[in-house]
Formats: C-alpha cells, structure tokens, sequence
C-alpha cells in the first residue's frame, strides 16, 4: 500500500494494475487532504489505513484508475462499495455528487504525472 501525498507517475501505476489486477488500480481518495492510497486489493484495507492516519470518513471514496486509459474518460471509474453511503446521501457505489466526482478528478490530475 502506498499514501501518495506528492506525485506519482502514470507507468508506477502501470506496473501496479499489471501485478495486481491487469488493468486497474484501486484507490480511495481523501478529498480534504488532497491525497490517496494505492496499491492494496482492497479498498476497505485503503480506507481503514486513511482512517488510521487520521482522514474523516465523510472525506473518502473509492475509485479504481484504468492506466491503459489515461486522458479518456474511462481512466477513473467511480466504483467502490465503501462509497455507498444512504445515510449521508449515497445510495450507490459511485459517487453522486457531481462536485465530489470533479473535485476526485482534480486530485488525480494533480497526483498523477504522464
């Protein structure tokens, strides 16, 4: 597992997808900090070291980053059963809000490097 605060580039994910899924990466996003975690086969196991760090749960959502996809629309796919939420409004695995889908896809394109 790896909390990317700064950067990482789009051929360290690569190599992650290729060993862990083949195609994807997943991830869970604190939109607060700015920040995510990486590199583990669930997003449970992501969410609950975000936790541990001191994030706020209302703060994390679980994406999965298609590498192969970079610069498509398909390249972050909300999908994660830590998103469902019906008490605070989410009532999928995706993400709703369109803002907090924004604000995800702002963070990725600062973290993420080509």
């Amino acid at each position: 597992m790896l909390c990317v605060r700064e950067k990482i580039s789009l051929s360290e994910l690569k190599k992650m997808s290729d060993k862990m899924f083949g195609n994807l990466v997943k991830a869970v996003v604190d939109v607060e900090q700015r920040i995510m975690v990486v590199d583990a086969p669930f997003h449970a196991d992501q969410e609950q070291y975000l936790l541990e760090e001191g994030s706020a749960q209302k703060n994390l959502w679980g994406i999965n980053l298609y590498p192969d996809n970079f610069g498509t629309p398909q390249w972050i796919v909300f999908d994660s059963m830590i998103n469902l939420r019906p008490g605070w409004g989410n009532k999928t695995r995706g993400v709703d809000d369109p803002k907090v889908q924004e604000l995800i896809r702002e963070i990725i394109t600062a973290l993420v490097t080509a």
